[in-house]
C-alpha cells in the first residue's frame, strides 16, 4: 500500500502503534505448531499458548495456527500463522475477539494488542479479547526474504525514474524479481491478500468463534474488506480505518495518490517556511519545496556523504514520505533536511531502513521489502510492457515532478511470477455494514479512497476528522472519533449518517 518504512518511522517518531521491531524487550520462545488441523473449531483449546517472541509483555500470549500454503489444496503443504491474545478484562461481558494486524502490506500484527490496549476505551477492553496476527510470510509467520543483504529504504522497492536510466532501472527490477523467485519462489504465488483473509477465517475457527470483529488500519483495512467479501456471514463489527480500495490495487491506487503526495509536500513546505528562523529551508513555500527537491536531486545523482554515512536519494525520499504522512512529524523531518543541507548528520528517532525485530528468530535480511513486494505483485496484474511505464513516467514528470516519475516507474512486479489466486473486488458486497474512518488530509490513503470503500459496503458509515494524518484511530486522540468507534464496538450502533468530527 505504501512506503512501509514511512509508516513505521512515523509511528516510532510519534509513539504510535507499530514499531519496526514489532515489540520490545527480551526474546521469548514461540509456541510449537498448534495441534488442531486447519479450520477445526477448537475454542482455542487445541492451541498451545506461550510467550510471544520479541514481546516482553507477559500477559500477551501467542500460538501458531496451521494453514494451507494453497487454500485450493487444503491437505497439501502447510505454513504457520502466529496469533497473539490479550484476554477481555471482564469475562462476564465478553462479546468475542477483536482481530487486528499490521499495515504495509508486511507489517507485523502480533505486538499490536499491547499498544492498542491502553489506547482503547475500558468498555472495549472489557468486551473483547484483542487478537493480533502476523500475516502469512511476515515475521513470526513462516517469514520469507529475497536473498538481499539489506532492506530498501522504507522497505519499499522504488526507483526515481532518473532520465536516461530506464533500461538500468528495469534491469534492477528484473534482477530483484529473479532473486525473489530463487529465494522464495514456493511462496510468491500464494502471497495474496485473499489468502491472508482465508487465513483469518481459519484463525476464527481455531479460536472457536462464530464471528469476528475487526480493527484494521490502512492496508489492514483493505484486508478487512476482502475478508468481508469472502466470508460475509462471519463478520460482526468491523472498523476499517483509512482502508485501501480493493478495486484499484495496486498500480492505479499508487499512481492515483501522487497528487496527494505533492500536496503533502506543499503542506510541509508551508509549515517549514513559517519557521524559517528555526530550520533555514526557505522563507516561502516555493523556496522550501525548491530546497527539498534540490537535496533529493543531489542525492539521486550521487549519495550525500555526511560523516560515516552516504545518504542516497531513496533514503531521503523515504524520510520525506515519513514527514508528509503526518503533520506531527513535520518538525522531525524539517530538522533532518536542514541538517543534510548544512552538511551535518541528521538526528532521527527511527532508522531509514527497517530493522529486523529483536528476539524473533528466522527473519531474513531484506524481509520487509520482500513481503511488501510479494503482496503488491501478486494481488493484481501489473503491466508487462516497458512502454507502458515509459509513457506514464513522461506524463507524470509533467504534472507531478517530485513523486510522479518514481510512482509510475517500472518495478519488480513487471517481472513477477503469476499468482495462484484471483483478485477480490468489492462488487456485490453482502457483509454487514462497517464503520469506515478517514482523515481529510490523509496523504497515504486519500479520503476519496475511503469514501469509495464505504460506498461499496451497503449501510456503512464514514467518520472523518479534519487532520493531516493517516489511520487516526485510536492514537491520533480525536475525542469525537474515538467515542464514535467505541460506541459502535460496544453497542453495535452506527451513526445515523456519515459524520464529520
Amino acid at each position: 500500500m505504501s512506503v512501509r518504512k514511512a509508516l513505521l518511522a512515523l509511528s516510532a517518531a510519534l509513539a504510535l502503534a507499530v514499531t519496526p521491531s514489532g515489540g520490545t524487550g527480551a526474546a521469548a520462545t514461540l509456541a510449537a505448531p498448534a495441534a488442531a488441523a486447519p479450520g477445526t473449531p477448537t475454542g482455542g483449546k487445541g492451541l498451545r499458548w506461550e510467550a510471544c517472541a520479541g514481546v516482553s509483555t507477559p500477559e500477551l500470549r501467542c500460538a501458531r495456527v496451521t494453514v494451507p500454503l494453497d487454500h485450493r489444496r487444503p491437505r497439501g503443504r502447510t505454513i504457520s500463522v502466529v496469533i497473539s491474545r490479550l484476554p477481555a478484562t471482564d469475562p462476564a461481558r465478553r462479546r468475542g475477539v477483536l482481530l487486528t494486524t499490521g499495515g504495509g502490506p508486511g507489517g507485523p500484527g502480533v505486538p499490536l494488542p499491547v499498544s492498542l490496549a491502553p489506547a482503547l476505551a475500558a468498555e472495549v477492553r472489557a468486551r473483547y479479547d484483542l487478537v493480533g496476527f502476523d500475516m502469512r510470510f511476515v515475521e513470526r509467520s513462516t517469514p520469507i526474504g529475497c536473498g538481499q543483504p539489506e532492506e530498501e529504504p522504507g522497505g519499499f522497492w522504488v526507483r526515481p525514474a532518473t532520465p536516461g536510466r530506464f533500461t538500468a532501472e528495469a534491469a534492477e527490477a528484473r534482477r530483484y524479481a529473479d532473486d525473489c523467485v530463487r529465494a522464495a519462489g514456493w511462496a510468491l504465488p500464494h502471497a495474496t491478500t485473499a489468502n491472508a483473509a482465508r487465513d483469518m477465517d481459519l484463525i476464527r475457527a481455531a479460536l472457536g468463534e462464530e464471528k469476528i470483529s475487526y480493527l484494521g488500519g490502512s492496508y489492514a483495512g483493505l484486508l478487512g474488506t476482502v475478508y468481508g467479501k469472502l466470508f460475509p456471514h462471519r463478520v460482526d463489527r468491523f472498523v476499517l480505518d483509512s482502508p485501501v480500495n480493493a478495486n484499484t490495487i495496486w498500480r492505479p491506487y499508487e499512481m492515483g495518490r501522487t497528487p496527494a503526495f505533492e500536496e503533502g509536500t506543499t503542506a510541509l513546505a508551508a509549515w517549514a517556511a513559517g519557521r524559517h528562523s528555526e530550520y533555514g529551508l526557505g522563507e516561502t513555500t516555493a523556496q522550501v519545496r525548491a530546497t527539498l527537491t534540490g537535496i533529493l536531486d543531489r542525492a539521486t545523482r550521487a549519495p550525500v556523504v555526511i560523516g560515516d554515512h552516504a545518504w542516497t536519494g531513496g533514503e531521503l525520499g523515504a524520510l520525506l514520505v515519513a514527514g508528509i504522512y503526518d503533520e506531527r512529524a513535520f518538525g522531525v523531518v524539517a530538522a533532518a533536511f536542514a541538517a543534510v543541507a548544512a552538511g551535518r548528520e541528521p538526528s532521527l528517532p527511527f532508522p531509514i531502513r527497517p530493522q529486523r525485530p529483536e528476539g524473533v528468530p528466522g527473519v531474513p535480511a531484506g524481509h520487509y521489502t520482500a513481503t511488501n513486494t510479494a503482496y503488491r505483485c501478486a494481488d493484481a496484474p501489473w503491466p508487462r510492457d516497458p512502454r507502458v511505464y515509459l509513457r506514464d513516467i513522461a506524463t507524470e514528470r509533467d504534472h507531478h515532478p517530485l513523486f510522479g516519475p518514481g510512482n509510475a516507474n517500472i518495478n519488480p512486479c513487471a517481472f513477477w511470477p503469476p499468482a495462484k489466486d484471483e483478485p477480490v473486488r468489492l462488487t456485490g458486497y453482502r457483509a454487514p455494514a462497517a464503520l469506515v474512518v478517514a482523515a481529510l488530509r490523509d496523504v497515504a490513503v486519500p479520503p476519496s479512497v475511503s469514501r469509495a470503500v464505504a460506498a461499496r459496503i451497503p449501510g456503512s458509515r464514514l467518520v472523518t476528522i479534519d487532520a493531516h494524518t493517516h489511520a487516526p484511530f485510536p492514537h491520533y486522540g480525536n475525542a469525537c472519533l474515538n467515542a464514535t468507534v467505541t460506541r459502535y464496538l460496544t453497542t453495535g450502533e452506527l451513526p445515523a449518517t456519515d459524520t464529520a468530527c
